[in-house]
């Protein structure tokens, strides 16, 4: 979504890191160019305006440590600057409500629906016994879709097909919830193509009735600056206590994420990644910034890998490395376990510099070769993965036929497995050695 955005920022970095000293001419020319940046980005122009005077007056008046180079100390004011615009730090769910009422609120196709069960997911994953409750009485397609998603996901669904009084489902959905021990209530309720009276007050009746914790206004992050609009409308008429952006995986330029907090007040404090269930997280202001300067999101990856593997394998693994014992079998397991951890593009955006260095790999090329090595090795049998050595030409030719590729990508693939297996030997008998040398250097293989 940042990727124009982080593209254009880096553009204008690399002329701030050249500046000698900092002076009024010089940080305003650079800055232009940040400004300029974020107006391209779709940020509202107020926001962007202030943001950059903000920069401005803290880069005049920073004192510049004799370390760091000029230029530097500004790019960390606009990454300390852009974090505060996006909220500061992460804004948690309020649970204290007995049970906790949830209103999922927005325009009809922002991802509202979705959104309530990849939130239900994700608070159930955090102990909670969540309910979802079909609250839109106007699309039978809603309700339907709920439905599904709460059968995926294993988690009730509270629905009344027929009935049209918002309040009564409400109720009824409450009584289910004390009788079934249902703690957290999550209201998927109507939307509009866009915002008008009779909705806004049938919302404004949910709302009183049934007392919510939080009522989050999920919103297509596409949207742009209509984003921001709709975001005062719904706040104006239901004070809601934060915002969902959805579809942060599509080719949005990333202004009403941007924007929002400094319109609102009110914190972004969930984002959808993609459409998988999984692909939903808590938005994280200081990550997230860190994303869109190009500095990576270290954090939230090892999050991502520590969900998706199994820390029992990672050491059963680590000590087949060792031994110099790490098979094709084992090879299948470690590509298989990449793979949970999404798009490889996603992956190399979290780390630091990885933007940049997308830039000139062919992700889509990368990506085929895996599954081209997945498949070769699937071709195999176990004892050929176990002992590669065994692959004559005969059988060679019977991998690249069976996986669909030529006997010289298997030639490649085994040529690269063996080298990988060799340093890995290396890597165990030198440690081996320090060891007897006396327990090598503190930190060094997990020591």
């Amino acid at each position: 979504m940042f990727d124009s955005l982080s593209g254009k920022l880096q553009n204008a970095f690399r002329n701030l890191r050249g500046l000698g000293k900092i002076s009024e001419s010089n940080v305003a020319d650079a800055l232009r160019d940040v400004r300029m940046a974020l107006l391209e980005a779709d940020v509202n122009f107020k926001v962007a305006r202030d943001f950059i005077e903000r920069v401005r007056i803290k880069s005049i008046g920073a004192e510049v440590i004799q370390s760091v180079q000029p230029g530097q100390q500004i790019v960390k004011i606009i990454a300390d600057e852009l974090t505060d615009l996006l909220g500061s730090q992460n804004a948690g769910l309020d649970f204290s409500g007995s049970p906790t009422c949830i209103l999922m609120v927005g325009l009809h196709g922002s991802g509202k629906t979705t959104s309530s069960g990849k939130l239900a997911r994700l608070i159930q994953k955090q102990g909670r016994q969540p309910l979802l409750v079909a609250a839109d009485v106007y699309r039978p397609a809603a309700m339907d879709q709920l439905e599904t998603l709460g059968k995926q996901l294993e988690i009730p669904v509270f629905v009344k097909r027929g009935e049209t009084d918002v309040q009564k489902i409400a109720r009824e959905a409450l009584d289910f919830a004390k009788a079934n021990n249902r703690n957290t209530i999550i209201f998927d309720t109507a939307g509009r193509l866009q915002i008008d009276e009779p909705l806004v007050q049938e919302l404004v009746r949910l709302r009183d009735l049934v007392k919510p914790q939080e009522i989050l206004l999920v919103l297509d992050a596409a949207t742009g600056q209509e984003a921001v609009n709709v975001a005062t409308h719904f706040d104006q008429a239901l004070n809601i206590t934060g915002s969902i952006l959805t579809k942060l995986d599509g080719d949005a330029r990333g202004g009403a994420a941007l924007s929002m907090k400094a319109v609102t007040g009110k914190p972004i404090k969930f984002a959808g990644t993609g459409e998988k269930l999984d692909e939903f997280e808590p938005f994280h202001p200081e990550r997230m910034a860190s994303r869109i300067l190009g500095m990576g999101d270290v954090v939230s990856l090892v999050e991502k890998a520590a969900e998706a593997v199994d820390m029992e394998d990672v050491k059963r693994m680590e000590e087949k490395m060792r031994k110099g014992e790490f098979t094709l079998e084992d090879f299948l397991d470690q590509l298989r376990q990449m793979k949970k951890l999404g798009p490889l593009e996603n992956v190399m955006k979290m780390l630091p510099g990885g933007a940049e260095a997308l830039k000139s790999v062919d992700m889509n090329k990368q990506e085929r070769e895996f599954k081209h090595m997945e498949a070769m090795i699937c071709g195999m049998t176990p004892k050929e993965r176990k002992t590669p050595q065994i692959l004559n030409a005969k059988r060679r030719i019977r991998v690249a036929k069976g996986s669909g590729v030529t006997v010289t990508e298997i030639n490649t693939m085994l040529n690269k497995f063996g080298q990988m297996q060799q340093m890995m030997k290396k890597m165990g008998k030198f440690q081996k050695m320090m060891g007897r040398m006396g327990g090598g250097m503190p930190g060094m293989f997990g020591r």
